[in-house]
């Protein structure tokens, strides 16, 4: 029997416009507790494990301090749950991937009450066939841990998948799991930063990979898929 094959989306920066409402988020929390962060170095960590954020950026503050952090970060990117949207192009991409008969997978590692206002706010839950959440791993990206969880919950294997995400740490989390990363642009990072750290393509956004999606590892692998039939 072939392996079933799967696309895994990153959700925050890559199907939803969410990155620069995290920033915001963070630079209030650290404020707060009188931390002083400059908010390009908390964008510079966005994506990352939000625990290894914390301690990154927190100088290592006490155990106590880094709990209110993340607490008060979860409060105030709630308060901007109205300004999320997606991303041009991400329900068309999903369209398109999905009538290549290759399931989506959302293989984030946002905590369950974050991950529901971003699935509310991408609305493309009939595309979806499998999601993951910051409940499923102890640590995430760029950490592979949640990547193997994604392929488990689809029935996939490393070798039958493509990664689409738009922070370094998606990259560098796929190269550990075996699994090849397409990059978008759409959450700030770079073209070469991506590139550098291992995305064998990278697009602007989901609209520009939906546009291009034939010249990517997703149409070879639906076109493996397709012959193994």
């Amino acid at each position: 029997m072939t392996a079933q094959s799967a696309v895994l989306f990153d959700v925050d920066g890559t199907l939803v416009d969410s990155n620069y409402l995290h920033v915001h988020a963070w630079r209030r929390a650290f404020a707060e507790q009188h931390v002083e962060v400059e908010s390009w170095r908390i964008h510079r960590a966005i994506g990352m494990d939000g625990s290894e954020l914390v301690r990154l950026l927190s100088d290592d503050a006490p155990d106590d301090v880094r709990q209110r952090l993340k607490d008060l970060h979860t409060r105030y990117y709630l308060e901007s749950a109205a300004l999320l949207s997606p991303l041009p192009g991400a329900r068309r991409l999903l369209e398109r991937i999905a009538a290549l008969d290759l399931p989506v997978v959302l293989a984030s590692s946002a905590p369950e009450e974050e991950l529901a206002l971003l699935r509310k706010a991408l609305n493309c839950d009939d595309l979806v066939d499998a999601v993951t959440s910051s409940a499923d791993v102890d640590v995430a990206k760029p950490e592979p841990d949640i990547i193997g969880i994604a392929l488990d919950r689809i029935g996939a294997t490393a070798d039958r998948a493509v990664f689409v995400g738009d922070a370094i740490w998606d990259v560098q989390a796929c190269l550990r799991a075996g699994v090849p990363s397409i990059g978008v642009l759409s959450g700030g990072v770079s073209r070469a930063e991506l590139e550098t750290a291992g995305a064998t393509a990278v697009f602007d956004n989901a609209e520009d990979l939906a546009l291009h999606l034939d010249q990517t590892p997703i149409a070879d692998l639906a076109d493996g898929w397709a012959g193994h039939g």
